[in-house]
C-alpha cells in the first residue's frame, strides 16, 4: 500500500511539473505578455500599447531575462503562495482563489451529501432485480435527468420554485452573508444532473454481482436475502461506483461553471470564466493549476480506495 501511494505521489509531482511548464510556456508568449501589460498599464487594447512602453514594462517586470530563470522564479513564487495579481478583481490571486475554492467546496459538500446516498440506494435497488419494474423505473428516471442539460434544469427549477412559487431566491450571490436558502437551487440542479450517472453505474455493477456464482451459492444455502445483499454483494458492487464518485470531483470543479454563472454564485467556475473573458492571465494560470491538482489528487484517492474495496489488488 505504501509503495502504491509513493508511486502515485511521484506521478502526481511529475504531472504537476509538466503542466506548470506547459502552462508557463503558453502564457509566456508575446501575445499574452502584451495583454498583461495592457491590463497593468490601463490601456484600452493591445493595439494602443507602444513598443517603447512594452519594452519598458518588460524590463520593469523582469521579463527581459532568460526563460528558464523566469520559470524557476515563477515556480518559487507559487511555492511561497504568490500566484500573481488579479487586475480585474484588484487583489492578490492567492487569497482570491482560496475564497472561491472554499465557496465551491461548500457547494460540492452538499451536492455529494445528497447525491451519493440517493444514487447508491436507487442503483442498488435497481440492480437487485435486473429487468424488473423497479429496475426499469429507476433507469428511466436516471437517464431522463442525466439527459437534461444543467442550464435547462436550472431554468426549470428557477421558474417553478423562485418565480412561480416564490419559495427560493432567484440568485445565489450571497451578498447579504451566508444564506442556506440561496444554496438550494444550485445544489438541486447539480444533484439532479449528476445522480443519474452514478445510479446507472451502481445499477450495472450490482446487476453483474447478483449473477455471480458466490451470490447464487449464498442464496441456495438459505442465507437471508438482505444479508446476502449487505454482506456479500454490496461491497463488490461499490467498487466501480466509488471510482466514479471520486472522479466526479473533476466534473464538479469544471462543470460547475454553468450553474455558478447562472445563479451568480461566487465560486471557482465563475472566477475562471470571468478571468478568461477579461484576460486576467494570472488568475487563469492559478485556476488551471488548481484544477489539475484536484484531478490528480482525486485519481490518487480513487486508486487507494479501490485497493481497500478489492483485496486482490492490495495483496497482489
Amino acid at each position: 500500500m505504501s509503495r502504491l501511494i509513493l508511486r502515485r505521489l511521484a506521478q502526481m509531482a511529475l504531472i504537476m511539473a509538466v503542466v506548470s511548464f506547459v502552462l508557463f510556456l503558453v502564457f509566456d508568449s508575446d501575445q499574452f505578455k502584451r495583454q498583461i501589460a495592457v491590463n497593468e498599464l490601463g490601456g484600452f487594447g493591445v493595439a494602443t500599447l507602444t513598443d517603447d512602453a512594452y519594452q519598458a514594462w518588460l524590463a520593469n517586470r523582469g521579463l527581459d531575462v532568460p526563460f528558464y530563470q523566469r520559470y524557476v522564479q515563477w515556480v518559487g513564487d507559487i511555492f511561497q503562495g504568490d500566484f500573481g495579481f488579479s487586475f480585474e478583481k484588484n487583489r492578490d490571486v492567492g487569497p482570491l482563489l482560496a475564497s472561491r475554492l472554499i465557496n465551491t467546496g461548500i457547494l460540492a459538500f452538499w451536492v455529494f451529501a445528497l447525491m451519493i446516498p440517493i444514487a447508491l440506494v436507487t442503483g442498488v435497488i435497481a440492480g437487485m432485480k435486473e429487468g424488473s419494474v423497479q429496475d426499469r423505473s429507476v433507469s428511466f428516471v436516471a437517464v431522463l435527468f442525466t439527459s437534461i442539460p444543467e442550464i435547462a434544469t436550472a431554468i426549470f427549477l428557477t421558474v417553478i420554485f423562485a418565480l412561480g412559487l416564490g419559495w427560493l431566491p432567484v440568485k445565489s450571490a450571497m451578498t447579504g452573508g451566508f444564506n442556506p436558502a440561496e444554496l438550494v437551487l444550485p445544489v438541486l440542479t447539480l444533484v439532479l444532473y449528476s445522480f443519474g450517472y452514478v445510479t446507472r453505474m451502481t445499477r450495472a455493477s450490482m446487476a453483474e454481482v447478483m449473477t455471480s456464482q458466490y451470490i447464487r451459492t449464498a442464496i441456495l444455502k438459505g442465507i437471508p436475502y438482505h444479508r446476502v445483499i449487505l454482506r456479500h454483494a454490496l461491497r463488490n458492487a461499490l467498487i466501480a461506483p466509488f471510482t466514479v464518485i471520486v472522479l466526479q470531483l473533476n466534473w464538479l470543479l469544471s462543470g460547475v461553471v454553468v450553474v455558478e454563472v447562472f445563479f451568480q454564485y461566487d465560486g471557482f467556475g465563475k472566477l475562471l470564466l470571468d478571468a478568461a473573458l477579461y484576460g486576467d492571465i494570472y488568475v487563469v494560470q492559478a485556476a488551471t493549476l488548481a484544477a489539475v491538482f484536484v484531478a490528480v489528487t482525486s485519481q490518487i484517492i480513487s486508486d487507494v480506495g479501490y485497493t481497500f474495496l478489492n483485496p486482490r489488488i492490495r495483496f497482489a
